[in-house]
């Protein structure tokens, strides 16, 4: 498709992009780069019969396929799109038939009184940001997973959700799913019995090159490649650390285990009525694929849990398994096993203890959103509030901390430090580059 034929020529579109020419030094401001409305902190509540007006910040994929989602629901307005992207800009306003503003800014957005929340779908560093400066301004926010790059940031979003009295919900969208909800009252019930051993994975196969090792150059036209960088280290741009691929770097993401780890972890802890695990140990590596990601591609981290055992792995560079199921969840009981996904669960019982169970899959994203929503009006918590979140996203962390580390490691959940290592415990936190700063 032509310029032509999308009906907007390069000019008019940034004429509409009203933050486009700001880039990290020109909108460095007071207030640790915090919005022009940080200091009010306050937004209009909508009414019932109002529409709940939504702002996009970060409209690569996944923020495209969340624009979806929620323009699905008739009592939502997406009135503005952000990104430092410009292509991805660009097609985010067509999927608004050009009904939103455009910005390359997120602070000009949420400078904005008219937006009542903002659905987060950055790249991982900039979650914690995005999501504290949202709060500061009087929005609701919808981030998704993983919550932080870092367990401290992962706590001060959950502080400035509670200080500016804002609902934060993370993007764990199984949870909005009624098989999983099922699967979670089964393991919750007893009905498996003694479980102390919880299994979950991703299989996968990039081998030998995985996403290739193209060279350093410069960014493309329409990246902004300071602001999409951010908090992050100052370094030159490679095809490789933007757009999907940033999951395998480690300044913006945590690999495999973050990405889909979090979703997997998630559920194991909901089901088993557990914040955290009080020991962690890694072992893997990049020990197959020749690209320049930092991720492994060959992962098994074990944690412990009061009661159970709970191991994650990650096959980046092998075949899948036999009954080509590439990722799942597997709760082993005296009763029975079971095994739940997106696409449904299965329990199969020990001899004559229980019934077989099967269950198909079910909608997740939407009623996920639905609950966000419901919430901006009702003021609750929501289903998978920043608390939750935050937990669900620590786990991950800590198998990367004992990864880097070497070492197994043993976590105070309560208060969130990482026992006799000081050097593990100091991998909580990352460094800002400045200007950015992570509010206290």
């Amino acid at each position: 498709m032509d310029e032509k034929d999308e009906g907007m020529n390069r000019r008019d579109f940034l004429k509409r992009a009203a933050g486009a020419a700001v880039g990290l030094g020109a909108a460095a401001r007071a207030l640790s780069g915090r919005p022009a409305a940080a200091q009010q902190a306050a937004s209009r509540s909508p009414g019932p019969n109002d529409k709940i007006v939504l702002g996009f910040i970060g409209t690569g994929g996944q923020g495209r396929g969340l624009m979806g989602v929620f323009s699905q629901f008739p009592d939502v307005e997406i009135a503005a799109v952000c990104d430092v992207y410009e292509p991805h800009l660009k097609q985010a306003l067509q999927k608004t038939a050009s009904r939103a503003d455009a910005y390359r800014d997120y602070r000009r957005l949420l400078d904005r009184k008219d937006i009542d929340a903002v659905v987060i779908a950055t790249p991982d560093h900039w979650h914690a940001l995005t999501t504290i400066h949202a709060c500061q301004a009087g929005k609701d926010v919808y981030v998704e997973k993983p919550l932080t790059l870092a367990i401290a940031e992962g706590r001060a979003m959950v502080r400035a959700a509670r200080r500016y009295d804002r609902v934060v919900q993370v993007g764990l969208q199984q949870r909005g799913g009624e098989h999983f909800q099922k699967a979670v009252e089964i393991v919750s019930s007893g009905q498996l019995g003694k479980i102390t051993f919880v299994e979950t994975w991703n299989f996968g196969n990039e081998t030998p090159n995985g996403i290739g090792n193209p060279p350093d150059g410069d960014p493309p036209e329409g990246l902004d490649w300071d602001m999409w960088l951010g908090p992050a280290p100052k370094v030159p741009y490679n095809p490789n650390r933007c757009i999907y691929n940033f999951r395998w770097f480690w300044d913006y993401s945590g690999g495999k285990l973050t990405d889909w780890g979090t979703h997997l972890i998630d559920v194991v802890q909901w089901a088993m009525g557990v914040e955290g695990p009080v020991a962690v140990s890694a072992s893997g590596g990049k020990l197959a694929v020749k690209d320049n990601r930092e991720t492994p591609d060959t992962l098994e981290v074990a944690y412990e849990y009061p009661g159970f055992v709970l191991t994650y792995t990650y096959r980046g560079a092998n075949g899948h398994p036999m009954d080509s199921r590439g990722y799942g969840i597997q709760f082993y009981g005296s009763n029975g096993t079971l095994f739940v996904d997106r696409g449904g669960f299965e329990l199969m019982p020990e001899a004559g203890r229980t019934e077989a169970i099967r269950s198909g899959g079910s909608a997740q994203s939407e009623p996920h959103a639905r609950n966000f929503l419901d919430c901006i009006r009702s003021r609750q918590r929501s289903s998978c509030d920043v608390e939750i979140g935050h937990r669900s996203t620590s786990a991950p962390h800590l198998g990367n901390i004992a990864l880097w580390t070497g070492r197994k490691i043993r976590w105070d959940a309560k208060a969130e430090r990482i026992i006799g290592d000081e050097a593990a415990d100091k991998r909580l936190s990352r460094p800002y580059r400045k200007p950015w700063m992570l509010p206290a």
